[in-house]
């Protein structure tokens, strides 16, 4: 069956769904036909007194105050281990230059601690490689014929270098974990066109269309999800907590329809389209550069075991290529993802927040790409262009920014947002992102692949005489995050009536 949905009395095409049930009220005029349902959003989602009319095709994508999720009584929590494979060297090379990165990104990371460690660590190693080799050299001694009393001298002599090499090699695998977890700390590099400070040192890299106009008192979305009966947060909170929601009637038609034609533009840009776990192990977030434990993280962690819920497809789908090498000829690998996403939104309060603009539940489409390091720059540009021309599609008034450094968070080299206008709240609000992580994700989640020829800088070659692998550079987009679309869609397409207009 097909979907119309018509802002301003422009049809906004054919949506592609499953079939769902005949409704009919006032405001919304469904039409069934035998092969399409025509479903009219009598909402006036058109812009008072405009002459242009936007349309775009639909086609058919930390624990916080609730209780804990409850696994079975069986499941046993299991911490594994996992160490990034962070160049020590590189760092301690270029000690000037990650000292300033930490500190234009407002990072609590201990580089002096970090380098400290790594010291320990590299003359505890050399001193466990010295009893090694004394041992081995008492061990082929052993295999000659000797006196008794020097067979036992080089027994005893063995034991004492076997203990002492067990006491070290502990202290060795503690000082590793150590360094390890202090090294997590520092961020990515930043891209040398990043502005320096904090968001409001953010730039403006392109500003598209103007607030829209109306000759009526305007509503926000809560304002309109009420008279229409679009959403009920009240019996959310009731049986979930605050912050949740349920979507009603048309409200759910426009979800699907936004995610269906969301996935389907993407698609036509080479992405393969992925549905994810929602559930995926601590260690991944960590991984992905997210911290799913502490007072402020954003992250729902599952009591009684390691697994979490996910805030963002990006982790699982990051996830999909650990621990592997990807043959060169496959790259770039270019998914797009629908997920629920799960965020405890901790310290979020106040009316900036409200309504459907900041949800510890929501539907997301997210874009995520693999390619050699090269290559990341261009394909950033690239999820910045589709994020643009979707919300172009939308007929929306947004601005893109290129976020300043002590915006950007631990894992990206560059960050771009895109902020819309939302007429409801009397200002821009975020509604996607798109971030450059270059090789900080892939050395965490072990993802490599095997140049064809060695570069001209590096003719080292690998077993059977292949160029060593490298590590891949990961990206990831929003490409639509529901409820902030629908906001969006709501106040920016309300009339003083109605929301649509249906010759």
């Amino acid at each position: 069956m097909g979907l119309q949905c018509c802002m301003g009395g422009t049809t906004l095409q054919t949506l592609k769904l499953a079939s769902i049930p005949s409704l009919s009220s006032s405001r919304f005029i469904f039409k069934l036909a035998p092969k399409t349902l025509t479903v009219t959003l009598g909402l006036a989602l058109s812009r008072h007194g405009r002459t242009q009319r936007s349309s775009f095709p639909l086609i058919v994508r930390a624990l916080s105050a609730a209780p804990a999720i409850q696994t079975a009584p069986d499941e046993k929590a299991v911490k594994t281990q996992w160490k990034a494979a962070i160049d020590f060297k590189w760092i301690r090379e270029n000690k000037e230059a990650v000292a300033a990165n930490i500190k234009k990104r407002n990072s609590n990371a201990s580089l002096e601690m970090v380098l400290q460690l790594y010291d320990k660590m590299t003359n505890l190693q050399k001193e466990v490689e010295r009893l090694r080799g004394e041992r081995n050299v008492v061990a082929n001694k052993m295999k000659g014929k000797l006196e008794p009393a020097e067979r036992q001298r080089l027994i005893e002599e063995g034991k004492n270098l076997k203990e002492g090499l067990v006491t070290l090699e502990e202290d060795l695998l503690k000082l590793t974990d150590e360094l390890q977890q202090e090294a997590l700390c520092i961020p990515n590099m930043t891209h040398p066109d990043v502005p320096i400070g904090g968001e409001d040192s953010s730039v403006i890299r392109k500003m598209v269309g103007s607030p829209c106009k109306f000759s009526f008192p305007i509503k926000d979305h809560l304002q309109l999800g009420k008279e229409l009966d679009l959403f009920d947060f009240d019996a959310a909170a009731e049986v979930s907590g605050s912050k949740f929601y349920y979507l009603k009637n048309e409200a759910v038609m426009l979800e699907m329809g936004l995610l269906n034609w969301t996935l389907s533009e993407v698609m036509k840009k080479g992405f393969t389209p992925l549905t994810t776990p929602e559930i995926v192990r601590s260690s991944v977030v960590e991984k992905c550069g997210f911290q799913p434990r502490g007072a402020n993280t954003q992250v729902y962690s599952i009591e009684g075991s390691d697994q979490c819920l996910i805030g963002t497809a990006e982790i699982p789908v990051g996830g999909i290529h650990m621990d592997s090498i990807v043959a060169e000829s496959l790259l770039p690998l270019k998914y797009v993802a629908f997920s629920h996403c799960f965020r405890t939104e901790a310290g979020a309060a106040g009316t900036a927040t409200r309504g459907l603009y900041r949800v510890h539940q929501f539907s997301k489409v997210e874009m995520f790409i693999l390619c050699q390091p090269e290559e990341s720059e261009f394909y950033h540009d690239e999820l910045i262009k589709i994020e643009e021309d979707l919300f172009s599609s939308l007929g929306l008034h947004y601005k893109t920014l290129d976020m300043a450094s002590g915006d950007l968070g631990a894992p990206a080299y560059r960050k771009f947002d895109v902020e819309a206008w939302m007429p409801g709240l009397e200002r821009f609000g975020e509604i996607s992102s798109a971030s450059n992580c270059t090789d900080y994700q892939s050395r965490r989640l072990g993802i490599r692949y095997r140049p064809s020829e060695p570069s001209s800088t590096n003719s080292k070659k690998g077993k059977g005489n292949l160029p060593p692998p490298k590590f891949v550079h990961t990206l990831n987009a929003t490409a639509c995050a529901v409820p902030r679309m629908i906001v969006c869609l709501l106040e920016n397409y309300q009339q003083e009536d109605r929301l649509c207009y249906h010759p």
